[in-house]
């Protein structure tokens, strides 16, 4: 068996167990398979490019690693953490969307019908900062959300230049976002277990790893 597919396969059984510590809400199991998410994932496209004699993007490597930092931090609970963890998320899109910029995907959605994805986007984040602005005021994080909301959008936009995959992880990781800023705006009760936020989340890293591993060897 190929290294990078053992990872991947690692990379997946410690996304269910993930999921599953986020249904059962076991915080032990919590902790022992969230830190490993985005080290796997990042090995296996390192993995994967080297095995096809394709230099790994470095951009991409870094969006994953500042994920996993972000990751760490929001283990820990209170306001400090989670701004530290939204400044490193913040960097990872920083990152992802320098990748594609340095790709061409500015010149890519400026054409018609592909103009109308970052529109779209940004029509769809004026909306959800005026719905959870008052919420997010009180809490102090209205202005940091909209930051990271606009940085976080446009990973999303940009994201759709590449393909599919890339198109669907950049959408997967808003709603994923969007569904946390909705939870410490308490605006919001999404029915069942809490599992969605990571659900989304860990397919959007994989799509957009995946998205961007395909496209730079085909």
């Amino acid at each position: 068996m190929r290294a990078d597919r053992l990872v991947l396969g690692l990379f997946g059984l410690a996304s269910v167990l993930n999921i599953l510590a986020a249904g059962l809400g076991s915080k032990p199991l919590d902790w022992a398979t969230k830190p490993l998410l985005l080290p796997l994932l990042a090995l296996w496209y390192f993995l994967n490019q080297r095995g096809k004699g394709v230099p790994p993007t470095t951009g991409i490597l870094a969006a994953l690693l500042f994920s996993w930092a972000g990751d760490v931090a929001l283990q820990f609970e209170g306001s400090t953490a989670f701004i530290i963890g939204m400044a490193l998320f913040g960097t990872a899109h920083v990152c992802y969307v320098t990748t594609f910029v340095r790709n061409g995907a500015l010149g890519r959605v400026r054409r018609f019908p592909m103009l109308l994805v970052p529109i779209g986007y940004a029509i769809f984040l004026v909306g959800a900062l005026t719905w959870l602005w008052p919420a997010l005021s009180e809490a102090g994080l209205a202005v940091p959300m909209a930051v990271y909301g606009t940085l976080l959008s446009s990973t999303a936009a940009l994201a759709s230049a590449f393909g599919w995959r890339t198109a669907l992880g950049g959408g997967l990781f808003l709603i994923s976002d969007l569904l946390i800023a909705v939870r410490v705006a308490d605006a919001f009760t999404i029915p069942g277990p809490p599992v969605w936020v990571m659900v989304t989340y860990i397919a959007a890293q994989f799509l957009l790893a995946t998205g961007w591993a395909e496209r730079r060897t085909a």
